[in-house]
């Protein structure tokens, strides 16, 4: 017969450590989602979203676009560098 107590919960661990954790939402492709939007080197506004603050490229799992897709980012921000239009290194303090 088993004693039943307030701090613990049904699984028998105390404070909820072994919660179950469910998969996250997949990440859909923008790119893929709405086919008007174009990856152009010549928009560093779209293209910022897909860089660190350090000036890293995002991963594709982090930023949830296809490998098509992120190719074509990459491609489009190594040559929005090499015009100056976007930063290769965040200059620090």
């Amino acid at each position: 017969m088993r004693e039943s107590t307030d701090d613990v919960d049904d699984r028998g661990d105390k404070e909820g450590r072994g919660k179950s954790r469910s998969a996250p939402r997949r990440k859909v492709c923008r790119f893929c989602a709405e086919p008007t939007t174009a990856i152009d080197y010549k928009s560093p506004q779209l293209l910022r979203s897909f860089i660190t603050d350090r000036g890293k490229l995002v991963p594709r799992r982090i930023s949830g676009t296809c490998a098509k897709h992120q190719r074509g980012i990459s491609l489009a921000i190594r040559r929005a560098r090499m015009l100056a239009l976007m930063p290769f290194t965040v200059t620090g303090d």
